[in-house]
């Protein structure tokens, strides 16, 4: 129970105090913090609009999140879910240009698969560089996603571009049978319906299935895991794999819902928000939905504080930042020094041991 309380207590003491420091940092501008945080409230969450606009927006993060979370289960830190999302949204921006492709729901799907086959294929060579030549996986799977964002400006730029996108290059855009709509008549995109499937369906296959627990236990000691005989490259390609094929999904759902066609409006920054969604969830799959849901809000606020207090929309992303900085922070909170720190405060204390304690010097514990 109590490391229930830690882990659910301790990034919303991080996000609380990024409000505040946000808050600290606007009223040096000459901005009412009550007035930003009365803002952010209901720009996210304040009347229908906004719930379907920040909605919208949690669809891509629930995805680029899980790209990081399954991973992080193995063991691996990756941070290249920006790379696997273009390259998703391209996959599946291009397909009816390459064959073709069915109207309808089967055409869709395949789109959709086309997204989730190449998103799973690059961030699986990020795990594949990991496991066989022994490359740092953060690192790698940073610079690919460099890699992957040169790679769709150079094909929707040239070899994919429709000749009559001169202002902004794309892609030829999808025939209306491929869109996606939104459920049940809202803006709201099926999509979110997908990452809320996706999350639930991972999440418990992580904890009561045979291979989420294979996972899991290359993750926590990758040594004891090939002693007693798992394969532990192959479950780490695995878990890269859906991750990958998760944030793929994201680039082609942004693309038959929102776009209609591959261009620099992919490149959002969803798969770096997706990075501070799974580290906030403890990279738990469904605790992903609504701190997904929670950052779309945060996005879709940014608009709001643009209009009513002049800072500019991007001012959400220092929110972000200053978010992400204090969770890394708040995880040294977790080790053996400050455990024993919060036992020793946690037991009855007397006035002697009051004192001691507040001098700095070590107390004995009265439990056996």
């Amino acid at each position: 129970m109590r490391q229930t309380l830690i882990d659910v207590g301790l990034p919303v003491l991080a996000l609380l105090a990024a409000l505040l420091i946000f808050g600290g940092f606007v009223a040096i501008g000459g901005v009412n913090p009550l007035e930003l945080w009365a803002l952010l409230f209901k720009g996210a969450f304040g009347d229908w609009f906004s719930w379907q606009n920040t909605l919208q927006r949690a669809a891509p993060l629930m995805l680029t999140a899980l790209c990081v979370a399954l991973p992080a289960r193995a063991g691996l830190v990756v941070i290249g879910g920006e790379g696997a999302l273009v390259l998703g949204g391209l996959a599946g921006a291009a397909l009816p240009m390459v064959m073709p492709v069915p109207s309808g729901l089967a055409g869709l799907s395949m789109v959709c698969m086309a997204g989730i086959l190449a998103g799973a294929l690059w961030i699986a060579l990020t795990g594949a560089l990991r496991e066989y030549r022994g490359i740092n996986e953060t690192i790698s799977s940073l610079l690919l996603a460099y890699v992957a964002i040169g790679l769709f400006k150079h094909l929707v730029e040239g070899p994919l571009r429709d000749p009559a996108s001169l202002n902004k290059p794309s892609t030829l855009p999808l025939e209306e049978s491929l869109r996606m709509g939104g459920i049940f008549g809202s803006e709201v995109h099926w999509g979110l319906a997908l990452g809320v499937v996706l999350c639930v369906f991972l999440g418990l296959g992580l904890r009561s299935t045979v291979w989420g627990f294979s996972i899991r236990v290359v993750g926590g000691n990758p040594r004891a895991a090939q002693l007693v005989g798992m394969p532990a490259s192959r479950l780490v390609l695995l878990a890269c794999l859906l991750g990958g094929g998760c944030a793929g999904l994201a680039g082609a759902v942004e693309v038959v819902a929102v776009h209609n066609a591959a261009n620099a409006s992919l490149i959002a920054g969803y798969g770096y928000a997706g990075i501070l969604v799974s580290f906030i969830a403890r990279h738990n799959p469904i605790a992903v939905i609504p701190v997904a849901i929670l950052f779309g809000g945060f996005g879709a606020a940014g608009s709001l504080l643009q209009r009513r207090l002049g800072l500019p929309d991007a001012s959400v992303l220092v929110l972000q930042g200053i978010a992400f900085v204090l969770i890394l922070a708040s995880e040294a909170l977790r080790d053996a020094q400050w455990r024993a720190v919060w036992r020793r405060l946690s037991q009855p204390a007397g006035p002697d041991r009051a004192s001691a304690i507040a001098r700095g010097q070590s107390v004995p514990s009265s439990s056996p």
